[in-house]
């Protein structure tokens, strides 16, 4: 069996389905049910990585600080990770996490602007954690370019490299052509990390594996943004009937994500109307509610603003630009019904 890293994002990526308001005590009772289980990686961090606690895209409950040593003291074997986009995290904050114990440091960047990554890939590089880089709304490039950009990152001292499906656009097709195209231009472990828009999270995720990626993100329930990212109790044990080997004790994990369920979330994630729009138009998930919370503002069709942020080819951190679609939109529909009257 080829062995598959599982890394677990739960306590980072799942803060956006609850405006990033995980409390210590959650925080910590879910590392130590995921450290029981063998998950070899624990991210934790407010949604949008270290130092994004802001007006703008939430302010987190704990702070970064108090929520690396609560994991930290928490996780007896498991090895704790962290996340950092460029632009909201510095250097300091790297820093600041590596000396609370931080073993994995990924910095996230778009698809095709990995240069963004160069300067924290070499801090964290000089400082010995292991770095790894992620590409982000991925479905935005080639297989070719994303191999490409993916290789710059490993030359800027990047130890893993691999995609997100920020958007859960992907179906395994083309997860396969893109991790397959990265696997030959790296030589290093390729990450892949699947969110559930159209319900091919784990379909992807396997079909990720079978391609070459070595590391596969899970969340506990699915916890995450939108549709939520790929579910962790049910990934595990497809990929070990896949002939994946992952060292997780399945029970533990059940335990695990049946204790998210009842203390990390108000329900879990579920594909519906809006987050299969999302996929569709290739928007990141975690524009969900501002999405939905304009649009009812402004009595325009929620619908109507994910694929017209997809056609502008919007990203995460542009929330701003939901507030121009709603109002061009909202402008446009004024006109019509009283072209109508």
């Amino acid at each position: 069996m080829n062995d598959v890293l599982i890394y677990d994002p739960t306590l980072r990526d799942g803060q956006h389905a609850v405006r990033h308001q995980l409390g210590v005590d959650a925080i910590r009772r879910y590392a130590e049910a995921a450290d029981a289980a063998g998950i070899p990686v624990v991210e934790v961090g407010h949604g949008n990585g270290l130092g994004a606690s802001s007006l703008q895209v939430g302010l987190a409950a704990v702070g970064d600080d108090e929520m690396l040593s609560t994991v930290r003291e928490a996780l007896r074997h498991s090895r704790m990770g962290v996340f950092m986009l460029p632009g909201w995290g510095t250097s300091t904050d790297l820093r600041r996490a590596i000396a609370r114990g931080a073993d994995v440091v990924r910095i996230g960047v778009h698809a095709t602007e990995t240069s963004l990554a160069e300067r924290h890939l070499g801090v964290l590089r000089d400082a010995g954690a292991e770095a790894h880089c992620v590409l982000m709304m991925s479905h935005m490039a080639t297989p070719g370019e994303l191999a490409e950009h993916a290789a710059r990152a490993v030359g800027y001292g990047a130890q893993a490299v691999g995609i997100m499906d920020s958007a859960g656009w992907f179906l395994p097709p083309d997860v396969t052509a893109r991790i397959a195209a990265i696997g030959s231009a790296v030589d290093t472990p390729v990450i892949f990390h699947g969110h559930d828009n159209l319900g091919m999270a784990v379909a992807n995720s396997v079909a990720a594996a079978q391609a070459g990626a070595s590391i596969i993100d899970g969340c506990a329930r699915g916890f995450g943004a939108g549709a939520g990212n790929t579910q962790l109790e049910v990934l595990v044990p497809v990929l070990e009937r896949s002939g994946f080997s992952t060292g997780i004790d399945l029970y533990a994990l059940l335990d695990a994500a049946d204790l998210a369920e009842r203390e990390l979330m108000p329900a879990p994630p579920v594909t519906a109307s809006m987050t299969i729009v999302s996929g569709l138009a290739g928007v990141f998930s975690g524009f969900k509610h501002r999405v939905v919370e304009l649009s009812a503002r402004a009595g325009v069709d929620p619908r109507d603003v994910f694929f017209e942020l997809g056609r502008r080819q919007a990203i995460a951190g542009q929330e701003d630009l939901i507030v121009d679609v709603v109002a061009e939109l909202s402008a446009r529909t004024g006109r019509v019904a009283a072209l109508q009257k």
